[in-house]
This record gives C-alpha cells, structure tokens and sequence, in this order.
C-alpha cells in the first residue's frame, strides 16, 4: 500500500524518484491532498537544481582513480542529499 508515510520513508532513504512515484500516484487518486503536493514540489525542485551536476559527477564517479577523487565524490554525495 502506497502511503505518505512509505512516501517519506523512502525520501529519508535517499530513493527520492520511488518517493516521486508514490506522491504521484497519491495525488492521482487525491488531487486535494497537500502533503503529497508539497513533497512532490519539493522533490521535483531537487531534481531541476541538479540535474546538470548530477550528469557531471556520474563522469566523474566512472573516471575516477585516485583516493583524492573518491573523497571529493563522497563529499558531493553527503552535501548533494542533505
């Protein structure tokens, strides 16, 4: 059963695009319901501020060698999801 709780579960889990679908298929049955449309706001916000980043670093992430490259993917990973 999809819910806002399921829905927040897997935000806080970082499986933001699973958490996407839910709020979407909550507001198809309940177009009124503001919780869902809030987080989908939210969440669709996140997507458009890096989505150009987020391809970048994908090359990035596959190129990488040294132990300095790993670091500085780890610290995009930690500020990029929080």
């Amino acid at each position: 059963m999809q819910t806002l709780t399921l829905a927040n579960i897997y935000e806080l889990q970082g499986l933001k695009e699973d958490a996407l679908e839910i709020y979407k298929n909550i507001l198809q049955k309940d177009p009124t319901n503001s919780e869902a449309k809030i987080a989908m706001k939210r969440l669709q916000g996140q997507r458009k501020k890096f989505s150009d980043l987020n391809t970048q670093m994908r090359d990035f992430f596959v190129k990488m060698e040294a132990d300095v490259e790993f670091k500085e993917f780890e610290r995009w990973l930690l500020k990029s999801w929080n």
